[in-house]
């Protein structure tokens, strides 16, 4: 959980394009069928800090269910560890908490587009997961009509290996790119184990204040997890030294990889009014 720190670097990405050519068969030759036209791959979407939030302490993001509507109460997104009353212990889940916490809202280019305020810790705990959510006082429509900033969607589904994602911090105003190595089936660090988290490759080497940056994917442009920790000294399954823990209970230290975790099963957990409803079919994330 160091994620909620110093330092930093960005870096950002863009595809080439391919072009083939043939020459023309021989008169006596006859002429070879041709071949369709390939269709050109999907650009991804530019990734920009619009919609991502700066807290005292670590990153965040004003994020949307895909049944959000523009009249709800908008939710920013963080982690768990990320809480102004501190670490939530294991096993401990947080619902419909007052809280008058503000954070600052972020332009494209990372400048401030101002402050918005929560009305309570909708939902937070550091169990099976890391993560935090807080109801705004203001809706989707209003932030839209105020700052010019629309949220950014929760994707639905589980991310992929080998995907390219960024690591988008409002603490630090940094985009770090990389791709999903693959999955931990369980991630232990002190106290805490969290299920399925993603790893990075090494590329996003995220520091301490880029705990609750969303995990975007820029085919899609929505985000797909939420960081939150990486082995800092090789240390096996401490604070700041999480390990990776198989199936069969094999113990795997992986020095300078950060992790973050999986955000889709929010979306199970989300009903009308942004309401968190974790008696939801299909929603699986820790109740109190």
């Amino acid at each position: 959980m160091n994620r909620s720190l110093v330092g930093a670097l960005s870096a950002l990405l863009l595809g080439g394009a391919t072009l083939v050519g043939a020459g023309a068969a021989p008169a006596t030759a006859a002429s070879p069928a041709k071949a369709p036209a390939k269709a050109p791959a999907k650009a991804p979407k530019a990734v920009t800090f619009a919609g991502t939030v700066a807290l005292s302490n670590c990153s965040g993001s004003v994020v949307r269910t895909p049944g959000s509507a523009d009249s709800d109460p908008a939710l920013v997104l963080s982690n768990g560890h990320c809480l102004e009353s501190g670490f939530p212990g294991a096993g401990e889940v947080i619902v419909d908490k007052p809280s008058t916490r503000s954070f600052t809202l972020l332009t494209a280019s990372g400048g401030s587009a101002g402050t918005v305020r929560a009305s309570k810790v909708a939902y937070a705990t550091m169990t099976d997961t890391d993560i935090s959510l807080y109801q705004l006082t203001s809706t989707y429509a209003q932030i839209q009509s105020s700052y010019g900033i629309k949220a950014l969607q929760l994707s639905d589904s589980h991310p992929t290996q080998g995907s390219a994602i960024n690591v988008v911090s409002g603490y630090w105003k940094k985009i770090y790119s990389c791709n999903i190595d693959g999955f931990a089936y369980r991630l232990k660090e002190g106290d805490w184990t969290w299920k399925d988290s993603v790893r990075y490759t090494s590329a996003c080497n995220t520091i301490g204040g880029t705990s609750g940056s969303p995990v975007v994917d820029p085919a899609s442009g929505k985000v797909v997890a939420v960081n939150n920790t990486g082995n800092e000294d090789g240390g096996r399954c401490t604070l700041n030294n999480p390990c990776e823990v198989d199936e069969n209970g094999t113990v795997t230290v992986r020095q300078g990889i950060n992790y973050a975790q999986e955000t889709y099963p929010i979306t199970k957990c989300v009903t009308t009014g942004n309401k968190i409803n974790l008696n939801l079919a299909g929603c699986v994330l820790p109740k109190p």
